[in-house]
């Protein structure tokens, strides 16, 4: 969808919660999470407010990058019943109003967490914007039926960036917890596109499913689940996480390998989408406990050490 489509829209009787809903609220509170976690790992410290005030750029660049997502995203938004409410679609908010505030806010968090934290976390969060609105949603998502694997580094950026604020570099550590986040999306989001496959035909997206079928769907799940379990087990491997994280990495890695198999073993009728459904909605609180046990064990340490 170009400027000028886009520009063509109009919208109207836009209220805030439109216009945070641009942000995809749902999607910038995993942001936060992660970013936060990865704050805390972080060696040294950060003054609460500078991290408050990191904390609160990541999540508007992520917001802003959804809410350029919608914008260009607007004419198929329009054809996904998942999709069709959004206010841009739904012709609430103007597609070029849409523009401009993720535009605005790109800028603005980008400024304001170079200037108050530091500049390498700044061009990590300029660069995660670019990928996630250029690189994915211009350049992958409708060509390729791999938009999934490699735009998902986008969205695995952000505990990065939350180390970066710390320490003003890029570790190992940091490396591992972005390669979790990217061994993870393919799965999940494949297990979505598994229900949802005829919404991306009808819109056209070359979703892995639609392109290649939900037999190699499967086959890929599975094959990203294997990679993604013993990988979730490196940061206590590598001794950056204790055993409670070692213990339960491996238990919920098992399950979601258990959940994988079984999508690729239920290959007809209800059964089949309820197992890709189960898959989707267990993944999202896979990712969240694993981080959730690592934020938990680092601000358990910092408090016994500073008792």
């Amino acid at each position: 969808m170009s400027v000028s489509r886009a520009a063509e829209w109009t919208g109207g009787s836009a209220s805030v919660g439109d216009y945070f809903e641009l942000l995809k609220p749902r999607v910038m509170s995993l942001v936060i999470f992660t970013a936060l976690t990865g704050m805390v790992m972080a060696p040294g410290g950060i003054h609460p407010v500078l991290g408050f005030v990191a904390l609160l750029a990541i999540a508007v660049g992520a917001g802003a990058s959804g809410a350029l997502n919608m914008w260009y995203d607007a004419d198929i938004d329009r054809i996904m019943s998942r999709t069709a409410k959004r206010p841009v679609p739904a012709g609430r908010i103007a597609a070029g109003e849409a523009l401009q505030f993720g535009s605005v806010l790109s800028v603005l968090s980008v400024f304001v967490l170079g200037v108050a934290v530091n500049w390498v976390a700044a061009a990590l969060l300029a660069f995660t914007i670019f990928f996630y609105v250029v690189v994915y949603t211009m350049g992958l998502k409708r060509r390729t039926p791999q938009n999934i694997v490699i735009g998902g580094a986008a969205g695995a950026f952000p505990p990065m960036i939350g180390w970066a604020a710390v320490t003003g570099t890029v570790s190992i550590e940091s490396i591992v917890l972005f390669a979790i986040i990217f061994f993870w999306t393919p799965p999940h989001f494949w297990a979505l596109a598994l229900v949802k496959s005829d919404d991306y035909a009808r819109a056209g997206v070359p979703m892995l499913p639609v392109v290649a079928g939900p037999e190699t769907t499967r086959r890929q799940i599975v094959l990203y689940s294997l990679l993604l379990a013993p990988l979730a087990t490196a940061p206590w491997l590598m001794g950056f996480a204790g055993l409670a994280y070692g213990v339960i990495s491996i238990a919920l890695g098992a399950v979601f390998l258990a959940l994988a198999v079984k999508v690729w073993r239920v290959t007809e009728g209800p059964e089949a989408r309820r197992a890709a459904m189960r898959l989707f909605v267990f993944s999202i609180g896979y990712l969240f406990t694993l981080f959730a046990v690592l934020l938990v064990e680092h601000l358990v340490v910092a408090a016994g050490l500073g008792a």
